[in-house]
């Protein structure tokens, strides 16, 4: 059956319905990419966790994520949406819960790499079904909504975390925040079957498996060095499988291109691309994510580490940031993007650098609470005005046909940007703070690292500017 149509056929209370599953859908995605964060100090001293076993426990399901999101984009448009969402969030429920069952550092790596496999089949499904579900113009509000509840989870992911490990359920101490996940599971699980919308693409093409082994292998070669390079002494063998990532990439450019133009079943066409704002979004939307993601776990480190605050209290200290990128996406960003167009990302990027360069004294004075929450306010205000439009940016004018594809290339680059500022920008700074274990230390590592994080978001700013003037006309 044709998802479109059966999407077509839904009333708007349907709708609504759908619309919710799918929240529930991407809520728990995004709690669980940054949840984690604030279990850190908590989980290395339980498992007696190395460092790199620590970089493998953050970056492992944002590279397992990334790696797979496009074929699992491919496979939402040739086997059915609804089912890889249900093949996902069920693979994805069963993972957390041996998460929470790791009796060691590996276990619990190799659970999270399961955890970000089985999200890969979930997400892109979110992605598309919204294309489906609702027109261009509807699209901008409801991609605007998402990008409000994404900002906002992402946050309260250390808050809910912080609460979980404090309370010490039954115990349990760090466990709870991925069994929190199979409950949630099971409701996504019963409204999926009741309200999404059954079918395939219209148009679904045959899999592309050489393309889905180039893409993973490119993927693979660029994050793998990164995360564990510094902890080895950055070997030989390291180093040529980083500078392996460019001849790879062209590898791929070349076959995806070729593909294309024999059948036009290729894992990902690479005309997409010339869709100048999905091209330049995607492009936005990955150094973001890297600047992003090395701030989340950098900050949580400094709160913890660097200034003595408990888990409970290291979340509770990102309400402002929650409450910034609130009204950034919510508010601010939505309501300036019909007037000031692609400045709103510009004007953003310069907010959270603003942000992260008042972070840096107050780091170095110990943390005064009135200025902790006035940059933290400040840094999530900018987070938020880039995160909201993004999206919409990206896929207001990706054809139907393309959802799946579309919808798994943006998340995938993504989660590739999350796990290269998670391994990068982490590795980085416990590199400067001598392992993280000293608050003095930990604290002047910041410094540097945030220098980097700015540089990234100018870089972000002066991208913004080639995107069109007119984001979202048809």
């Amino acid at each position: 059956m044709d998802a479109a149509q059966a999407a077509a056929s839904l009333s708007p209370g349907q709708r609504r319905a759908a619309l919710g599953t799918l929240i529930i859908a991407f809520v728990v995605d995004v709690l669980d990419g940054t949840i984690v964060n604030v279990a850190v100090p908590a989980i290395r001293s339980d498992l007696h966790a190395s460092a790199l076993a620590v970089q493998w426990i953050v970056a492992g399901y944002a590279l397992a994520f990334g790696m797979l999101l496009i074929s699992g984009g491919r496979l939402g448009d040739l086997y059915g949406y609804r089912r890889l969402f249900l093949t996902g969030i069920i693979g994805f429920s069963l993972s957390s819960v041996a998460c929470g069952l790791a009796d060691d550092a590996l276990h619990l790596v190799l659970a999270r790499i399961a955890q970000g496999a089985t999200a890969a089949l979930m997400a892109p499904q979110v992605l598309a079904l919204i294309q489906l579900l609702y027109g261009p113009s509807e699209r901008v509000g409801v991609l605007g909504m998402f990008g409000l509840l994404g900002g906002v989870s992402a946050i309260l992911g250390p808050i809910v975390g912080g609460a979980l490990i404090d309370a010490n359920i039954g115990g349990l101490g760090w466990r709870p925040i991925f069994f929190i996940n199979a409950p949630l599971g099971v409701a996504g699980v019963i409204a999926a079957l009741k309200y999404l919308p059954i079918g395939r693409s219209a148009h679904p093409l045959r899999m592309d498996w050489r393309g889905n082994v180039l893409v993973m292998a490119t993927l693979f070669a660029l994050i793998f060095p990164l995360a564990i390079g510094r902890d080895l002494g950055w070997p030989l063998w390291c180093v040529m499988l980083l500078a392996a990532t460019v001849p790879l990439l062209w590898t791929t450019l070349r076959y995806l291109t070729a593909r294309t133009a024999q059948d036009g079943s290729a894992l990902l066409d690479p005309a997409l691309f010339r869709q100048r704002s999905f091209g330049l979004g995607v492009i936005v939307s990955l150094i973001f994510a890297v600047a992003t993601a090395g701030l989340l776990l950098t900050m949580m480190l400094v709160l913890q580490i660097g200034l003595g605050m408990d888990p409970l209290a290291a979340g509770v200290a990102h309400i402002p940031f929650a409450i910034g990128a609130g009204l950034g996406v919510g508010f601010i960003g939505r309501g300036l993007v019909p007037r000031l167009g692609r400045n709103v990302l510009v004007l953003g990027a310069l907010c959270m650098m603003a942000g992260i360069g008042l972070l840096v004294p107050v780091f170095a004075w110990g943390g005064p609470m009135l200025p902790l929450a006035i940059a933290l306010l400040l840094a999530g205000l900018g987070m938020g005005m880039l995160a909201g439009p993004l999206t919409p940016i990206a896929l207001a004018r990706i054809d139907k046909a393309h959802a799946g594809a579309a919808g798994g290339v943006l998340k995938a680059v993504q989660q590739l940007g999350s796990a290269i500022g998670a391994a990068g920008i982490g590795a980085l700074f416990l590199w400067l703070a001598k392992g993280a274990q000293e608050a003095e230390v930990t604290r002047a590592a910041f410094t540097q690292t945030a220098a980097v994080m700015v540089l990234l978001l100018l870089l972000v700013a002066l991208i913004a500017r080639l995107l069109p003037a007119r984001l979202f006309d048809a």
